[in-house]
């Protein structure tokens, strides 16, 4: 029942239907999600844990505020961490894992061709078949801790990425940018593979900064402290 409920919590967190900065009200959750009290405070205290809820003693849970420092905070560790575990992985991959980078980057792409030019980020087959094939990549790693923050990261990251592809103006060919490093990790070319991770990585960061400052001021004209 705790996993259940983390889960839904976690993709709702995500995709944004938590809105950022709400306060989380049990009594509400009860009604949104159908689970007692119980496994609800469970999976919030879990979540919390991996940066997805924020937990105050007095105030109880409320959904992270989303910010342009907190992004490249996310974006900086993640290039340090990703960058690390991907050359790992390309030095002590074997057969399997290159399998596995394959099928998950058909996957990947696949989904992509039946989802056309439309904001890819938006579905959610799309964002568990992203998330498998960065999490293929970097599988061996042969560093658990690294791969724990990997996938903490990637998930805080995520929230920010759904923002970037409501707001999103040009398409992107992030299918492209997926093969690319394929190609390169599976001919073990550490660098050039780490080095496009790399700009994959920090290319979001620029999208996301551009996406939150449109936010805002489409905010502050609903609000009418702008001209329309």
């Amino acid at each position: 029942m705790v996993y259940l409920a983390e889960e839904q919590l976690r993709r709702d967190l995500i995709n944004g239907r938590l809105e950022p900065g709400a306060r989380l009200k049990m009594q509400e959750l009860q009604g949104l999600y159908g689970f007692s009290s119980t496994p609800l405070r469970e999976a919030l205290s879990r979540l919390s844990q991996v940066g997805l809820i924020e937990a105050d003693a007095r105030r109880g849970f409320n959904v992270p505020p989303l910010s342009a420092e907190d992004f490249t905070d996310i974006t900086h560790l993640r290039v340090l961490i990703d960058t690390n575990a991907l050359a790992r992985s390309i030095q002590f991959g074997d057969d399997d894992w290159e399998a596995n980078v394959v099928a998950a980057f058909y996957k990947l792409e696949k989904i992509e061709t039946r989802l056309g030019s439309g904001p890819v980020a938006l579905d959610s087959d799309w964002a568990d078949a992203h998330k498998t094939f960065h999490m293929e990549l970097l599988s061996y790693a042969q560093s658990p801790r690294s791969l724990q923050l990997s996938n903490m990261l990637f998930d805080q990251a995520d929230r920010y990425r759904r923002v970037s592809a409501r707001m999103r103006t040009r398409p992107r060919n992030k299918s492209d940018e997926h093969k690319m490093i394929m190609e390169a990790a599976l001919g073990r070319d550490t660098d050039k593979a780490c080095e496009l991770l790399r700009n994959h990585i920090r290319h979001t960061l620029s999208n996301v900064i551009d996406a939150l400052i449109a936010q805002s001021k489409v905010h502050k004209s609903s609000d009418g402290l702008v001209d329309a």
